[in-house]
Parts: structure tokens; C-alpha cells; sequence
């Protein structure tokens, strides 16, 4: 169970580290002027806060899970980017359906950085959990 609460916390601080950084750095460049009046000035942090916590649930339960039962970091890495690409797929696909303004741009950036990203922090989440539950408990 340690093991897998590790893996929790681990995943989670670095998808919040990158996607923070990515935000921040694309926020006002990229999805502001594509998105125009649908951003607000700031964010709703309630919604942000149950996006991360389920979200990272979800990568752990499919990606890191996997990973460390056979021990591979590449099962990360290639479940990372499945679930990161079927999430983000959701949502950007969706939104181009029943959303009057929402360009094709928005959704092929925005799907290929959810995918990069899920995989990576799912990939970065394996291998900080078992080494560090390597160096606690042996």
C-alpha cells in the first residue's frame, strides 16, 4: 500500500510541475487568444483541484500501476500516453463538436501536449515511487 501512495504522491507533484510550467509559459500565448472570452482571468481552483486528484488516480490506476507490478518503466511510458491521449482526446474533441469556437490548432496542440505529459509525469511517477520505496523499505 506504501508502495502505491508513493507512486500517488510522486506522480502528482511532477504532472503539477510540468503542466504549471506549460500553462504558465502558453497560457496568455497559445490558449488565450484561440479561446478568447471562454478563458477567465484566473481560474476556478475547486474544479483544478478535483481535476488533479482524479486525474492523477486515473494515471496511477492505469499507467504507473501496471508499471510497477512488471517492473518496466517503458508500461508507464506507453500507458501514460493511451490514457493521457484518450483523456485529452475527450475533453479537446468534445469541446470542437459543441463549441462554436474552437479551432482544430487548439485541439491537435492540446491533445499531443496531454499525451507528452500524461506519459512523462507517469513515466517520472514510476520510477521516483520505486526508488524511493527501494531506499525506505527495502
Amino acid at each position: 500500500m506504501a508502495l502505491y501512495l508513493l507512486a500517488y504522491v510522486c506522480t502528482a507533484l511532477v504532472f503539477l510541475v510540468i503542466d504549471a510550467v506549460w500553462l504558465t509559459a502558453m497560457g496568455d500565448r497559445f490558449y488565450k487568444p484561440l479561446m478568447g472570452d471562454m478563458v477567465l482571468p484566473g481560474f476556478r481552483m475547486g474544479p483544478a483541484i478535483a481535476f488533479y486528484l482524479l486525474y492523477v488516480a486515473g494515471m496511477v490506476i492505469f499507467a504507473v500501476s501496471p508499471a510497477l507490478a512488471n517492473g518496466k518503466w517503458t508500461t508507464a511510458l506507453i500507458f501514460g500516453a493511451a490514457f493521457g491521449f484518450f483523456a485529452y482526446a475527450t475533453y479537446d474533441l468534445t469541446n470542437q463538436a459543441t463549441l462554436r469556437n474552437w479551432p482544430l490548432v487548439l485541439t491537435l496542440v492540446d491533445l499531443t501536449w496531454g499525451t507528452v505529459l500524461t506519459a512523462s509525469a507517469s513515466t517520472l511517477g514510476f520510477l521516483a515511487a520505486r526508488a524511493l520505496h527501494k531506499a525506505f523499505f527495502g
